[in-house]
């Protein structure tokens, strides 16, 4: 785990709730106040497919008003009319799923077999999106997009740029 006491704090407070499951911070702002968390696969002996949240309150807040505006409708309107950009989506849910894969701890992995739930993580994209065709929230997308940029958070990003 790298992450101090005192971000420990700042994650629960930012939650507003003890943190469950918290395995990392990845993304700091320039302050070190925590942007983004890894959360475990595993949490309370159940499968937890979404590896990053987005717990920067700004950032959450942009996100909210853009979700609130229609972003979503707008962008997947545009990846339904480009198999380009579907394929891309498509590489990163993949991608995302090697990346979870990886943090995977083998008892962790032993735990998912024997319940069952082994095969979910492997269907489940950023986000825990089953249909690689859909974006369903701008959140999830973004705070995997800090970690490791994907598609859908390169669109958000030429979004507010042209703002």
């Amino acid at each position: 785990m790298t992450f101090t006491e005192t971000q420990w704090a700042q994650v629960a407070t930012l939650l507003g709730r003890e943190p469950r499951g918290l395995e990392d911070i990845p993304v700091v702002d320039d302050c070190g106040q925590p942007r983004v968390i890894r959360v475990a696969s595993l949490v309370e002996g159940k499968p937890f497919p979404t590896l990053f949240w987005l717990v920067d309150p700004v950032l959450n807040y942009r996100i909210d008003q853009e979700e609130a505006r229609g972003l979503i409708k707008d962008l997947q309107t545009r990846v339904n009319a480009e198999p380009g950009l579907q394929a891309s989506m498509r590489a990163d849910h993949e991608a995302h799923i090697r990346l979870r894969d990886s943090f995977l701890a083998a008892e962790d992995r032993r735990a998912l077999q024997a319940a069952g739930f082994a095969e979910v993580l492997q269907q489940r994209g950023i986000g825990g999106i089953a249909d690689f065709t859909r974006i369903r929230c701008l959140h999830t997308w973004y705070a995997a997009h800090l970690v490791v940029p994907n598609t859908i958070g390169g669109l958000l990003d030429l979004h507010w740029a042209a703002l």
